[in-house]
């Protein structure tokens, strides 16, 4: 959700909310990958019932990740995919679900956000590669050395939309990994999977609540079913907070500010592209064995426990001596309903709201202080009461004035306390100091030391420092020659760069001023302040997006078609009269259709993910809609300092230009782009084990035609629509392997079969409410836990795992001993034992193989992982190789260690790339390239 800083400011105000992860890794033995049993027990400590992925959040990273080298081709990334899913689930460990969700086909509301993003992403990514090729021209000029240019295409991460035909290969490779874990996994023995691939309509997170809300209202739903949503997204606090489920937890990537990147023109660590040199590559080991890897620290999880944000939220929230009974459930919905108004995906976030100078805090107190006029609750299961919002935005907009004026205050404060602390180091500075990678570290810093990365390139730029301050500070006042020497001329003027003050972009705006809403108007709009009538149709069209954004969170998509059509929003003091405005929608309207909306976000440097004659719309100068794929674009700053903060000020797509001009071409669709084309629905899965692969498979014998419903008893209290799936998967028969590198599996005994949710009147409402028979978590807060420093002024660290009683695992003295005499003492990384790669780990740019006579660790250890024996916990329960019945076992499970009492069968030797099994004809690298 585009509420930049929301999970920062959620985490630092209430910080007890955050678990970090205790994960279990697989182990090692003789270069055999031993397969983690998930069967068993979660190491955190607590059970969940279901696991939700949003799986957009997961494409991302794996296609074109930022911290380590991308994949060379398609096949390596949809590998990367399975193994970010197998990752999450051994954390996570369902025992009921798992469904994957990925985004279909978006309301119109999020198509203009869409829009902005990829054509964001299409010119940032035109620009960098130009500033990378002037750069590599000057450094050549020079004499530089750089590596030669690799001509290989350039992944289009726009090419992750419904529609394209990556979409569609993703949803065959994960109906094929899902099938494969089925037969071969334990931890998926009982589980129901569901796949809402990207012909599904929809939003991937908002397709979960959904699931979610209609199993709610169904008779045999639990109401203490424990939920696990998977995603990066704000925006799924406050779907958790919306379902009222009592056990929601979310799990998402630990987030870790200035990782290291190579510079993109030497690929070589330490400095960015704008600071590249040409220096020589230092050679990486003894014997540059080193020379193609970097290091990469594995990305950690954490835990966001809702049910603890509900204590917090109860405390904050509860109020005395009100008019009306207070309840809960309904201030969570109000709370829900605030946040809105700092931003969110489908409106601007208002002028005096930032969520940076506490505005979610703002609101929630000018809330309470009304409440006890408004006689009653903001909202009530997604519908809004405008006349009690009109009175919060108006005593908003009674200190907006006051805001914009303390805003620019502080703006100002801040820019004189950086000012002056450049002054003093530089006034305090020695003559000299080493700096970036050699700078010196402040006494008990216990942070470990990072490792030296290019020292020529980092000894380069401290030369050049020491000799640029030496020459300038012999003279302030003199003008130098090109060849160093003194000028006989005046002094010289000093360069903008050298000043104390940065450029700052031109606010015409200034809304410290008197007349700020006339010049805002004036210049955001086009439009005199004293338009009453613009200004009403602006404001009504923001309190339709409230009621929309709102419908959308508890109800579902009230419109589809539904849009704000302006860039900026208005000011709270504008809210007058909002009482009487509409806020209802048209039923029955229709998403659009996946080609349609590649149409509609896509500018014309993505044109090839699209049909030849479609593709000309884009670039035709005689096109009817030409002027929706501008080549260049203004971004308005709008305040902020950042170009990635502004506003892109793009034209909006009108729907009916849009599909005048496509009858025209719809007629040059080849059959394999109309079933691209076309909207699909879910698909569910379950093996030979769970009580309904009987059902499911007399169905398929009978060839029923019709939708039959699901008996609850035999999935866990699922209800819904069962129909044949023209491409399912059955038992006994051979499921293809999209991915080339991996084996067809020949030894199936999984089926699928659509699946669609229980379907209620489009004037049903879903209650915002805890159903009846949930029961409340046990308190995890404590009285210390309320204060904002409850650490004894020490910095606040998560804890580990769900139980907060957990004893930490400690060595002792003579195993640190031990360690000492053990690990290499020219390791490069003293005292980084909880970051390091470990010794030998595959790409550890540290590895190296032990010498004669060198012993291994001893077995006073042996507690510890092989693989990363440095990275976070012990696993409390150790791993035993298991019998695996049924099917012959693929992938990850063929990597067992010989046993006895395992069944392994020899035709599934030979592993691929990244440990996925091979097929003989195939150990050549046979992937598609993107």
């Amino acid at each position: 959700m585009g509420v930049p800083a929301f999970f920062r400011w959620l985490s630092r105000k209430y910080p007890s909310i955050i678990v970090n992860c205790v994960e279990e890794k697989a182990k090692e033995c003789n270069g055999v990958k031993v397969p983690i049993d998930t069967s068993k027990p979660n190491p955190n400590e607590v059970e969940f019932d279901n696991l939700y992925l949003d799986m957009n959040g997961i494409i991302h990273p794996c296609t074109h990740p930022e911290d380590k080298p991308a994949p060379k081709n398609e096949d390596e990334m949809m590998v990367a995919i399975f193994e970010y899913i197998d990752r999450i689930f051994n954390i996570v460990r369902p025992r009921r679900l798992l469904y994957m969700a990925i985004d279909g086909v978006a309301p119109r509301a999020k198509m203009n956000q869409q829009r902005s993003r990829r054509f964001r992403a299409s010119k940032e990514g035109m620009e960098a590669a130009e500033e990378k090729q002037k750069i590599r021209q000057e450094i050549l000029a020079k004499g530089g050395f750089l590596p030669p240019e690799e001509v290989k295409e350039r992944f289009d991460s726009n090419c992750i939309t419904p529609g394209t035909e990556f979409m569609d290969n993703l949803a065959k490779c994960l109906r094929y990994y899902i099938a494969d874990r089925l037969n071969s996994d334990p931890g998926w023995k009982n589980l129901t999977v569901i796949l809402s691939d990207a012909s599904a309509p929809g939003e991937g997170e908002h397709k979960i609540m959904d699931y979610i809300r209609r199993q709610r209202a169904q008779p045999n739903h639990d109401p203490n079913t424990h939920h696990c949503l998977c995603g990066a997204d704000a925006d799924l606090i406050m779907l958790g907070l919306a379902t009222h489920e009592p056990n929601f937890t979310i799990i998402r990537e630990e987030f870790k500010p200035n990782k290291p990147k190579p510079c993109a023109l030497c690929n070589q660590m330490g400095h960015e592209v704008k600071d590249c040199q040409g220096l020589p590559r230092e050679k990486q080991g003894k014997h540059d064995q080193f020379a193609d890897t970097m290091p990469i620290s594995e990305q950690e999880f954490i835990f966001i426990r809702l049910c603890v944000l509900r204590e917090y939220l109860e405390r904050e929230l509860t109020m005395a001596s009100l008019p009306f009974t207070f309840d809960f459930e309904r201030s969570v919905d109000d709370w829900v309903f605030m946040c809105f108004f700092v931003g969110n995906d489908f409106l601007p976030h208002l002028p005096s709201l930032e969520i940076r100078e506490g505005a979610i805090d703002r609101l929630v107190n000018i809330y309470k202080n009304v409440v006890h006029k408004t006689g009653g609750y903001l909202t009530e299961s997604g519908f809004v009461n405008l006349q009690r919002v009109q009175m919060i935005m108006l005593a908003v907009g009674e200190v907006e004035d006051s805001i914009f004026k303390k805003r620019k205050d502080d703006d100002d404060n801040f820019k004189r306390r950086q000012k002056e602390k450049r002054k003093r180091l530089k006034r305090d500075q020695p003559s000299f100091i080493p700096g970036g990678q050699f700078s010196p570290q402040a006494l008990g810093n216990r942070s470990s030391p990072q490792a030296i990365i290019n020292p020529r390139q980092a000894a380069f730029e401290m030369r050049m420092h020491e000799r640029q301050n030496s020459t300038t500070s012999s003279s302030p006042n003199t003008s130098l020659t090109p060849d160093g020497s003194p000028s006989l001329g005046g002094g010289i003027k000093r360069k903008p760069e050298d000043s104390d003050s940065e450029p700052e972009p031109e606010d015409n705006i200034r809304l410290w001023e008197t007349g700020w809403k006339q010049r805002y108007y004036k210049n955001k709009f086009d439009v005199d302040a004293s338009d009453e009538k613009f200004r009403r149709k602006v404001v009504q069209s923001y309190v339709e997006g409230l009621c929309w954004v709102l419908r959308y969170y508890y109800q579902g998509c009230a419109s589809w078609n539904w849009y704000y059509p302006f860039h900026y929003a208005p000011f709270a003091s504008d809210f007058e009269g909002i009482a009487d405005m509409p806020s209802d929608f048209e039923k029955g309207s229709k998403p659009f259709k996946p080609l349609e909306q590649l149409m509609g976000v896509f500018p014309a440097a993505s044109g090839n993910f699209l049909p030849p004659t479609w593709r000309k719309l884009m670039t035709d100068p005689e096109s009817s809609i030409i002027d929706f794929y501008p080549e260049d674009f203004a971004i308005d700053l709008n305040g902020k300092k950042y170009a990635w903060q502004g506003v892109a000020l793009l034209p909006f797509v009108d729907e009916r230009r849009l599909r005048a001009a496509l009858e025209e071409v719809y007629p040059d669709l080849t059959p394999e782009e109309s079933r691209r084309n076309s909207l699909g629905g879910d698909v569910l899965f379950v093996g030979k084990h769970h009580p309904l692969c009987d059902f499911i498979v007399e169905q398929y014998k009978t060839k029923n035609t019709e939708p039959v419903d699901i008996p609850p008893e035999l999935c866990h209290g699922i209800q819904g629509k069962l129909t044949l799936n023209d491409n399912a998967v059955l038992p006994d028969q051979v499921v293809e392997s999209p991915v080339p590198m991996l084996r067809d599996l020949t030894q199936n005994s999984a089926v699928s079969i659509s699946f669609k949710d229980p379907q209620f009147a489009e004037d049903f409402v879903f209650k915002a409410t805890v159903l009846p028979g949930a029961k409340k978590p046990a308190p995890v807060l404590k009285p210390g836990d309320w204060e904002k420093t409850n650490n004894d002024g020490r910095p606040w660290r998560p804890q580990l795992g769900f139980n907060r009683d957990r004893k930490p695992v400690h060595l002792d003295q003579s195993a640190f001993r031990t360690l000492g005499h053990t690990m290499p003492r020219d390791r490069g990384m003293p005292g980084m034992y909880p970051n390091a790669v470990p010794l030998g780990a595959y790409g550890s740019p540290y590895a190296r193989p032990l010498m004669g006579g060198q012993q291994q660790i001893p077995k006073l250890l042996s507690n510890l992982r092989p693989q990363e024996s440095w990275r976070g916990p012990t696993p409390l329960f150790p791993q035993t190789p298991q019998r695996t019945a049924g099917a012959a076992p693929l992938l990850a499970w063929n990597r067992m260690l010989p046993s006895p009492n395992q069944f392994q069968p020899a035709q599934y030797q030979g592993l691929g790339p990244m440990g996925y099994p091979q097929r003989p004809e195939d150990r050549m690298d046979r992937g598609r390239q993107v």
